[in-house]
């Protein structure tokens, strides 16, 4: 299992208080929610809003990717949530 994580994008989604993004494990796509007390967990202090939690994953992405690859490695599912017990 090799996840690499070349898709920089990433989107807030509202309904699950989380910023999402992707991995990818050759052709399959992955997808990763880093829940919103995720990343205050990260950065304490840091407004509730959108942009203030997009702010903090991009200033945290290197330590999220790799929560993220120790989190896929437990198993091969749709989608993974990282909640602050990841970090």
């Amino acid at each position: 299992m090799s996840l690499n994580f070349p898709n920089l994008s990433r989107s807030y989604d509202s309904t699950r208080h989380a910023v999402r993004f992707w991995g990818y494990d050759s052709a399959m796509e992955t997808s990763f929610f880093v829940m919103a007390d995720a990343l205050r967990h990260l950065q304490p202090g840091i407004r509730p809003d959108e942009e203030s939690l997009l702010q903090a994953f991009d200033t945290n992405r290197e330590l999220i990717c790799a929560a993220a690859t120790k989190v896929y490695k437990r198993g091969n599912k749709g989608s993974y949530d990282l909640g602050p017990t990841n970090f």
